[in-house]
């Protein structure tokens, strides 16, 4: 573990919020990224479940992709069953143990995974009911509805705001920066951040995601 460089007398916890959703790869390696923030810097992380379901549902989609997407609900379902049975902190857990197992893990049996995921949250099972849809999806929509609210128009995730301002899209990184690194990219897009009329920052991508 890095040690936490120190801060100015000054400094105050800086509050970060992230949407994301389970299935999603570079969601999972943004939030790797800011837990080892975490660890260099005094920021406070709150996670929330968007859709990737929700964000795609109406739109002509190409069929391998589709069924992709079509899976991806039932993992959002249960990450937002977890937060309302156990809380933040049982998010926290889900999402750090479903990202091991099927992003750096490779498995890709969803529902398995999040049936792992569950229990290393310590919520009751009866979370999982959750997976086939029912009344959670009105639940669901609107947590995605406020990821798109904060950050101004569609968007997929990641999505990241700081202190309750407005949020962007990103960042989309591979691998995690860590250590000093993961602090000063946060440094700079906190910096942005507060700039109202900053929108956007982008160059192609060329490489795929990298877990290590």
């Amino acid at each position: 573990m890095s040690e936490r460089v120190a801060q100015p007398a000054t400094s105050e916890t800086k509050n970060v919020e992230m949407w994301f959703d389970p299935s999603c790869p570079w969601a999972w390696m943004t939030s790797r990224w800011l837990k080892n923030v975490s660890e260099v810097r005094d920021v406070n992380i709150t996670f929330h479940v968007m859709s990737l379901g929700v964000l795609n549902e109406d739109k002509d989609l190409p069929a391998d992709y589709r069924a992709h997407i079509d899976e991806a609900w039932g993992s959002a379902r249960v990450a937002l069953a977890v937060e309302e049975a156990g809380g933040k902190e049982a998010l926290d857990k889900f999402y750090t143990a479903y990202g091991e197992a099927y992003h750096v893990g490779g498995n890709h049996d969803r529902r398995a995974v999040a049936q792992q995921a569950v229990a290393a949250a310590g919520v009751a099972d009866s979370v999982l009911e959750a997976y086939d849809g029912g009344e959670i999806d009105a639940r669901l929509r609107a947590s995605h509805a406020r990821s798109q609210e904060v950050v101004g128009g569609e968007s997929g995730t990641p999505v990241v705001s700081f202190d309750g301002k407005r949020g962007y899209f990103g960042p989309v990184i591979t691998p995690a920066p860590k250590g000093e690194e993961a602090g000063q990219l946060f440094d700079g897009l906190y910096a942005l951040g507060q700039v109202d009329g900053f929108f956007e920052l982008k160059r192609a991508r060329h490489k795929g995601p990298d877990f290590s």
